[in-house]
This record gives C-alpha cells, sequence and structure tokens, in this order.
C-alpha cells in the first residue's frame, strides 16, 4: 500500500465548463481501477492524474507536444517512459541500475497524467452508439495503458494494447 488507501490513487480535475456531465468521484473510481488492472504485478502503488478539459485545450497540448495541430481524444504524459510521444518504445531503466540514486521505497510512483477531450469524446459516443460515459472509460483506461509504457505505433504494440485494454475495460466496466 502507498499510505494506508488504495495503492493505487488518482487525482482528478474537470474543467469548469463539464462539472454538469462528469463527476469527479466517478471518475476517480473508473481511473484508479484502470490503473491498478492495467499496472497489474508489475507496481505495487503510484499516482496518477486525470483532467477532464476541453477541445481548445487538449488541441493547445497536442500542438505543443506532438507538433500535431488537430483536436484528439486522449494524451498521456508519462513519468515513467523514456522517449517522444511516439519514438523510442522502451520503459525507463529501474532504479538503482546503472543510475546514482535510487528511490526509496516507501516513495509513492508518479506515473503521469492523461488529459481527455470531453467533446472528443461525446463526439466518439454518438458515432459509436454508446454512452459518454463507455466512451470516458475507454479513453481513461487506454490513457493509463500509455502511461505505463503501452503504445500501438506498429502492428504488434497495437495488437498487445489493443487485447489489454479490452481486458481492463472489461473489469472496470463492471464498477458502474
Amino acid at each position: 500500500m502507498v499510505d494506508g488507501r488504495d495503492p493505487f490513487r488518482v487525482s482528478v480535475h474537470v474543467f469548469d465548463d463539464h462539472v454538469d456531465q462528469v463527476h469527479e468521484d466517478w471518475v476517480r473510481r473508473v481511473s484508479q481501477r484502470a490503473l491498478a488492472l492495467a499496472a497489474g504485478s508489475n507496481f505495487v502503488g503510484g499516482v496518477a492524474g486525470v483532467v477532464i478539459a476541453n477541445d481548445e485545450t487538449v488541441r493547445d497540448l497536442n500542438r505543443t507536444h506532438r507538433g500535431l495541430d488537430e483536436t484528439t481524444d486522449v494524451l498521456a504524459f508519462s513519468n515513467i517512459r523514456e522517449g517522444l510521444y511516439y519514438g523510442e518504445d522502451r520503459l525507463a531503466e529501474p532504479a538503482g541500475k546503472d543510475q546514482e540514486f535510487i528511490t526509496p521505497p516507501q516513495e509513492v510512483k508518479e506515473f503521469g497524467e492523461i488529459i481527455v477531450s470531453y467533446h472528443q469524446a461525446a463526439r466518439q459516443a454518438r458515432e459509436a452508439v454508446h454512452s459518454v460515459e463507455k466512451e470516458l472509460a475507454t479513453l481513461l483506461v487506454h490513457g493509463m495503458l500509455h502511461l505505463l509504457g503501452y503504445d500501438h505505433e506498429d502492428p504488434d504494440e497495437e495488437a498487445e494494447m489493443a487485447a489489454r485494454q479490452e481486458a481492463v475495460l472489461a473489469e472496470v466496466l463492471k464498477i458502474e
């Protein structure tokens, strides 16, 4: 356990525009479950951040950090992954391996932050003919997988990530 509570914690911020459509507690529960399931036995706990934002904010972040001037559904900014957003697909070396400093065992692992565009999620939900909540849950799982180092740049990675996403999402949807 990280601090006597759930070993995987998620801080949530919902933009004011969406507080009537998205409940922070629901996002937190779904995200914590997704993070715990996605991490599996690779991590004993940690924290992540989730922001439910608008199209403009996500587009600005996408342009700034990925060089793509377009709206996207979810961005993941991982603290444990090395390389560019789409680039080197390897996890950082474990602490202590050829490093001068190691993180004490009681320190909390900070996985990073995901930012979801509520507007894009709503559009995708309409196109898929399912609820916005299901789409948000899908994007939260997808983002958490990215934080943990999963990617979909080549067919093998894409297949592995899709299978993991499907399995985690099935479990996450049971908590609703």
